[in-house]
């Protein structure tokens, strides 16, 4: 929970603003957020003048980036300043108070490649840190592996469909509890693996330097088939296009140009009406394509700088060759336009099956978001593989994944019968993971977060409630739109095989 302040003023607003020529980049102080009457702590990332006044571009402490913005001299409150000190902590200027600076950094060795795409072969990628991004690159080894967590026993239910993955060796009998309405008996070592999951450190991971220009928005606006769209991040297009204000990108092909007539003279030779590589599920109006990153290098780029606009520390890079993009779109008599889309590497030695996953903003709360996760995990269920999305999550992708295993869990423990002799069902936590696809950690994470396990006589045991049950079945009536596992025409390759990509 976001806490704010309100601020009373007993002077007279022009008599506080006298004191901002003091302000310097790196000062905290309360500032008036857009449209609201709150005045959040903000620190100032860069600061302009425009037609003699000061304008000062803040990053809300504790929020999410996407609320920086530009503000006037009168929305910032000069009587709390705290000034940044050498040594990286803030001194209250005013109140003596000191606060630790907050840094914008990530994990140690959590980034595998440069943070912005690669120059195609045409001049519609240049940018300079491309050259930064390449040097960074070659020190840095994809393939680094992280410690893999011990299989949990299994158990064999008869109610539960053919597993997917080969068994773990079988484990001692699980003792059933029998508990109302939908018992549930887990191992205490399954239950309490997967606690301290670590961060990917390799893949779709952002640099985050202390780069005035990486931590601004630098593009207005971007218009995208019938969408206009206010970005929320950084991304490095060209610096000419980012002076225009807006970004015209073809909807389609998402090559950018300049001015609407540019565009519209693209369109006439453009010739796609659809993404790129093959076409892999079709239901009613939804489709999905699989494009490979090395096969339509520039498409994949192009995604990639979209994509950033509203992905704050993930995204992929230049270096697209390792990876497959699923680009989900909505078919209309115009072509089939993008709606969201995911990406996972060809190889993955942590069993990733999403690197990046984005719904667009006109698209979001609508039940696109879950559909993509869901198509990642059939896809997953075709391989024959438990998976998990890279880690960390974005705030509104882990909304998103907690919400689509709660209800992926709980439709299976649902939909358990009694035995024919009458007694309690039961299930392990391997079983759930064959059934859905969805990693060991992510389970017990999820049983963890609703507050469903409990320890009774010697066993950890899922109980879920009458209210919970209610709830899931008012969440489900409102997902209109699944995936159809016989839509999808797909094999999966062995890319471990393949000498080249």
């Amino acid at each position: 929970m976001k806490v704010t302040q309100k601020i009373e003023f007993d002077e007279d607003v022009s008599s506080i603003c006298e004191s901002t020529g003091a302000l310097t980049e790196g000062c905290r102080l309360p500032v008036r957020m857009h449209k609201t009457e709150d005045w959040p702590l903000a620190e100032v990332v860069s600061i302009k003048d425009l037609d003699g006044k000061r304008q000062f571009y803040v990053h809300y402490v504790d929020f999410n980036k996407r609320l920086d913005e530009w503000v006037t001299e009168e929305d910032v409150d000069t009587r709390k300043v705290q000034f940044p000190r050498r040594d990286g902590t803030q001194t209250g200027a005013s109140t003596g108070v000191t606060t630790p600076k907050k840094h914008h950094s990530s994990l140690p060795g959590s980034v595998s490649r440069p943070t912005s795409p690669q120059p195609a072969a045409s001049n519609e990628m240049v940018n300079g840190n491309a050259v930064l991004a390449a040097a960074l690159q070659k020190k840095i080894n994809r393939k680094r592996k992280l410690n893999s967590v011990p299989a949990p026993p299994l158990a064999v239910v008869p109610e539960i469909p053919p597993p997917i993955i080969t068994p773990a060796p079988t484990p001692a009998p699980i003792v059933v509890i029998p508990t109302t309405p939908v018992p549930v008996s887990v191992s205490e070592e399954a239950s309490q693996d997967g606690k301290n999951a670590t961060p990917r450190q390799s893949g779709s991971m952002v640099i985050h330097q202390d780069d005035v220009v990486t931590r601004m928005k630098n593009v207005e606006m971007i218009e995208l088939g019938k969408h206009r769209i206010k970005p929320w991040y950084f991304s490095p297009y060209p610096q000419e296009l980012c002076q225009m204000p807006c970004i015209y990108i073809c909807e389609f092909c998402l090559k950018y140009r300049k001015s609407r007539k540019c565009l519209e003279r693209h369109l006439a030779k453009c010739n796609l009406r659809h993404p790129p590589g093959n076409e892999i599920y079709r239901k009613h109006t939804i489709s999905f394509f699989e494009i490979d990153g090395r096969k339509n290098k520039v498409y994949a780029q192009n995604l990639c700088l979209l994509a950033k606009l509203f992905l704050d520390h993930k995204t992929l890079y230049y270096d697209t060759d390792p990876f497959l993009f699923y680009v989900m779109t909505e078919f209309d008599s115009r072509g089939f336009h993008i709606v969201g889309y995911f990406s996972k590497e060809k190889e993955s030695t942590e069993d990733y099956n999403v690197a990046c996953i984005l719904t667009m903003p006109p698209y979001q709360r609508k039940g696109y978001g879950k559909l993509l996760i869901e198509f990642s995990y059939e896809l997953s269920k075709f391989e024959g593989k438990t998976g998990s999305p890279e880690k960390p999550l974005s705030d509104l992708g882990l909304l998103s994944y907690r919400s689509y295993w709660a209800q992926t869990i709980l439709e299976i423990f649902i939909s358990q019968k009694p035995t024919s002799d009458g007694e309690k069902p039961t299930i392990t936590i391997n079983d759930i993971c064959e059934c859905t696809s969805i990693k060991k950690e992510d389970v017990i994470s999820t049983l963890q977060n609703l507050n469903l396990i409990n320890y009774y006589k010697g066993q950890y045991i899922v109980c879920i409630s009458r209210d919970i049950i209610d709830q899931h079945k008012k969440a489900m009536d409102k997902r209109k739109i699944r995936i159809d596992s016989k839509c999808l025409h797909w094999t999966p390759k062995d890319w471990s095989k393949r000498s080249k990509w």
